[in-house]
């Protein structure tokens, strides 16, 4: 199975970039992995936040195959713990799932194209977080994901 994550835009802190850096070299002990950026759009003064939200849904839509399962990572979607969340993993892979996309979407969310497409919407949290750290943070959770369905000991409980 392939894990591709699509993004909005780039991540620019330093420090972000190099935990990402560090658990895509650990999460390919797993999985596929892939990472595709979309470019912010430019000039975007005169637009709506729904004609954002439509520019970029395209942009998100083209990247897709018809058989791809698409999650969106989104506030209102479901939250899983550690452990409830590498079962979904598990899951995905007993059913065939040939590539499971997940998306951060821009800073107003997804278009409802996106969102019609979509088969689940996942929650990191409760909380707000900038969309450069959800990227470190799902991350690192894909990985736990993936050793806690080995049973290795990087997640205690």
């Amino acid at each position: 199975m392939k894990v591709t994550f699509i993004v909005v835009g780039k991540t620019v802190k330093s420090y972000l970039i190099e935990a990402e850096k560090e658990y895509e070299k650990r999460l390919k002990h797993y999985i596929r992995f892939e990472e595709i950026i979309i470019p912010e759009l430019k000039k975007v003064s005169k637009l709506t936040e729904s004609e954002i939200k439509v520019k970029e849904g395209k942009l998100i839509l083209s990247k897709l195959s018809n058989s791809d399962d698409l999650v969106l990572l989104d506030e209102g979607g479901k939250e899983y713990d550690s452990v409830a969340f590498s079962k979904r993993m598990e899951k995905f892979a007993v059913s065939g799932a040939r590539n499971v996309v997940f998306v951060v979407g821009g800073a107003y969310g997804f278009s409802d194209e996106v969102y019609n497409r979509a088969q689940q919407k996942i929650a990191l949290s409760k909380m707000t977080f900038s969309h450069q750290m959800v990227r470190m943070i799902f991350k690192e959770q894909l990985y736990r994901a993936y050793t806690i369905l080995k049973g290795e000991p990087y997640h205690h409980r």
